[in-house]
């Protein structure tokens, strides 16, 4: 195909998604680490020096970013890319950093004549490597038809949940309250059952044969009982990310008067993790907040 897509960011999920889209599309790609670049490089992405020249030539740009700042930054400061891209160009956003926010961007790039897609992924980078995400969408009509083969290539599911920008943070506002919770829930049932006694490796497979199962149980659950029994588990999607996200939840339920008291608990539980100095440790690290017996190891 034609279309020429720049991603910014060659991270986890940045590489994972850049690498997949290569197979398909032009893909150039920008990071701030010359190794990411040039393991990106090896996948079929052609990377350049900077941001700006990402951009330059590009039809759609992806963007992953931790929060509103870091996009205001990206798009609007000294280095900003907004006035370099191509009128008629789009942004796919697949960061979650709140309904708000990316209406307010959303307006603002408008201006420019560029448009943005507010799809925020679920499902990993091993997902994103396959191109097996699950994306759910906000956008305006004409925008979403513009970057539909993209986001195909993408998702194993693509959900286009509404016609504005901030659906798509909308839907996973929803999501990440599900997932929070049960990777808290999971956390402390492998932690009660490690207190009594059980092994709880056993406990989890037993567990994952009945109606107690859930993705994120088996996802996490081995990780969960690696920092358990005081090891290093290995750093799939770090704890401070549902600190942020559970604060999008509670923040959207407010909004509209809603009481969320079970994500409300779970978000407590991820900000005592924080507090603990596990902000860059797996999220299933949160075992540690009700179990808190061996050292924490960062």
């Amino acid at each position: 195909m034609s279309t020429t897509i720049a991603v910014l960011g060659l991270g986890a999920m940045g590489l994972e998604m850049a690498s997949w889209l290569a197979q398909t599309f032009t893909v150039i790609g920008y990071d701030i680490s010359d190794d990411r670049m040039a393991l990106a490089g090896s996948r079929g992405v052609t990377c350049v020096q900077s941001s700006r020249e990402a951009v330059t030539d590009a039809d759609m740009v992806l963007v992953a970013v931790r929060n509103r700042a870091q996009l205001d930054e990206l798009l609007f400061g000294t280095e900003g890319i907004a006035s370099h891209m191509k009128a008629g160009s789009a942004i796919i956003l697949t960061s979650t950093i709140g309904i708000t926010a990316v209406e307010d961007v959303a307006a603002q790039l408008s201006e420019l004549t560029i448009g943005l897609v507010d799809a925020p992924v679920s499902g990993g980078p091993v997902r994103a490597g396959k191109g097996d995400l699950l994306v759910t969408v906000g956008a305006y009509e004409a925008v979403y038809e513009q970057a539909k083969p993209v986001l195909d290539e993408m998702a194993s599911t693509l959900v286009w949940v509404g016609k504005a920008p901030g659906k798509g943070q909308c839907m996973k506002t929803v999501n990440q309250l599900l997932c929070g919770v049960h990777i808290a829930a999971a956390a402390e049932a492998l932690a009660l059952a490690g207190k009594l006694g059980l092994d709880q490796s056993v406990a989890l497979d037993a567990l994952m044969s009945g109606a107690a199962a859930s993705f994120m149980l088996g996802d996490r659950g081995p990780r969960a009982i690696e920092t358990y029994q005081g090891e290093n588990a290995e750093v799939k999607s770090r704890l401070d990310i549902f600190v942020k996200d559970m604060g999008i939840v509670t923040d959207a339920a407010k909004s509209v008067g809603m009481a969320v008291p079970v994500a409300a608990a779970a978000e407590q539980e991820y900000l005592l993790g924080y507090a603990n100095g596990q902000a860059a440790m797996d999220d299933s690290s949160v075992i540690r907040v009700v179990a808190p017996e061996q050292p924490v190891q960062p």
